[in-house]
């Protein structure tokens, strides 16, 4: 995992924060894990990369 963290606020429906909590609960996951992996995902699909921890951010290659 990285070292250093951010904090990213996200406002979603509260029925859908629910819904989303107990899945992860259910998966033993935490919502944190879920959102940091989507991140992941979604940077790889569009081909960026980046240097955790790094000076300049994210990059596209």
């Amino acid at each position: 995992m990285e070292q250093k963290t951010a904090r990213l606020t996200v406002l979603i429906d509260p029925d859908k924060k629910k819904a989303f909590e107990t899945l992860c609960a259910q998966q033993d996951v935490t919502p944190s894990q879920v959102v940091r992996r989507l991140i992941r995902e979604y940077l790889a699909a569009h081909g960026v990369s980046y240097t955790p921890g790094g000076e300049d951010g994210a990059r596209a290659r």
